[in-house]
């Protein structure tokens, strides 16, 4: 399964996602996918934790996002579903924390993102509901949404030449040289 997460440079990581009209069988096998895909990806790492994907991480140009319930644990196989996730109001602070994805092997970024936000999304039942994230949570869903329009958390540091780190072995982060890894990376850009 964890074969079929996407990584740069494939092309549809750069593309929008479609929103969804009806949530049909169809997108219910899009989220187990999503689901599975993200709790194979995590088993091969001692040191990362899948928490979230976007359905253009398995290839799926569909606006919907898989968050992990709880993140601090690894046992918890649980997530929540997010159909058509939108970000209506960017609050609190702007911090710079490390971010790292799925979709872009070995490279990790110190990512500017708003301390909290509020995100309107339609349920695997079809309703509306409204969450207000903070902390942790909320540079998920900025993370995430992102996905959805294309964006992937490199392209919000990719002037910034002290942002880029890879994780070692040990499971440490070692900057990265700008010049020789970052900037001209075919696969990055």
């Amino acid at each position: 399964m964890k074969d079929s997460i996407i990584t740069l440079p494939h092309p549809n990581l750069r593309k929008s996602s479609k929103k969804i009209g009806v949530i049909t069988e169809e997108v219910n096998k899009v989220i187990q996918d999503m689901e599975a895909a993200t709790l194979d990806w995590e088993k091969s790492r001692a040191h990362e934790v899948g928490v979230a994907l976007a359905a253009v991480q398995i290839d799926k140009l569909i606006r919907v996002v898989v968050i992990r319930n709880n993140f601090d644990n690894k046992d918890d196989h649980t997530f929540s579903v997010f159909i058509n996730p939108e970000i209506t109001k960017y609050e609190g602070d702007i911090e710079e924390d490390y971010e790292g994805c799925l979709s872009v092997k070995d490279i990790y970024g110190k990512v500017p993102r708003y301390t909290k936000v509020r995100v309107k999304a339609l349920g695997i039942d079809g309703r509306s509901f409204r969450v207000t994230a903070e902390g942790f949570l909320a540079r998920i869903f900025q993370h995430e949404i992102d996905h959805t329009k294309g964006v992937v958390f490199i392209d919000h540091i990719k002037d910034d030449e002290n942002a880029f780190f890879n994780l070692t072995e040990d499971g440490s982060l070692v900057q990265l040289d700008y010049e020789k890894d970052v900037r001209n990376n075919s696969i990055l850009w």
